[in-house]
């Protein structure tokens, strides 16, 4: 794929967003590509070397804010009509509460994962302190002369030690993919204001 080619497409797949961010992010990607080229590449390796329009398009709506692209959506293109401004406010008691349950389930179930996961690291955590607190009652066994506790505790708490080991990396496993999730699920919450509108 050419220059021309990357930018064309990147224009046609950032059309719904800001006219000025559209403009920006074309402007700034032939930039890159020019910059490439004069360091050596070939146009190809240096539009390669960007990744694919779509993976820019999702950069791109990653970082853009949604303050930003409600506003933009929600302005009107022409001043509403009177018979839409009854709908609007007619329509407001049905429209409003359905509007908040849907932004209250989804935000539960962010809250519920959260949750969750806050509530697993609190496990490895204890896991941790048990593993202490079982080293130190061994300690104090074997100053006693009570060498079988002693021995018990320390097997506790290699149990527990290797426990608070696997569970450490599911724990940071299911946190890694709930920002991921997270991440996605914003991106997908910006591309519903982002209209496929033809490219100008």
């Amino acid at each position: 794929m050419n220059k021309q080619e990357f930018l064309r497409g990147l224009r046609t797949a950032l059309s719904g967003l800001p006219q000025d961010d559209i403009e920006e992010r074309v402007t700034f990607y032939g930039e890159m590509i020019d910059d490439r080229i004069e360091e050596g590449m070939s146009e190809d390796e240096a539009v390669a070397g960007i990744g694919t329009v779509d993976e820019v398009r999702a950069q791109t709506i990653a970082e853009i804010p949604l303050q930003k692209l409600v506003k933009e959506k929600v302005r009107p293109k022409r001043a509403l009509r009177g018979w839409e401004v009854v709908l609007i406010v007619l329509g407001f008691p049905v429209w409003f509460p359905l509007l908040v349950a849907a932004v209250a389930v989804v935000l539960s179930f962010y809250i519920a994962a959260w949750a969750l996961i806050i509530s697993l690291w609190a496990v490895e955590i204890s896991l941790w302190v048990s593993v202490l607190g079982a080293v130190a009652v061994s300690a104090v066994f074997f100053a006693q002369g009570n060498s079988i506790p002693a021995l018990m505790m320390l097997g506790a708490a290699s149990v527990a030690a290797g426990l608070s080991v696997f569970m450490f990396f599911g724990c940071a496993a299911l946190s890694g993919g709930i920002i991921k999730l997270t991440k996605k699920a914003g991106v997908g919450v910006k591309s519903m204001f982002i209209g496929k509108e033809n490219s100008k």
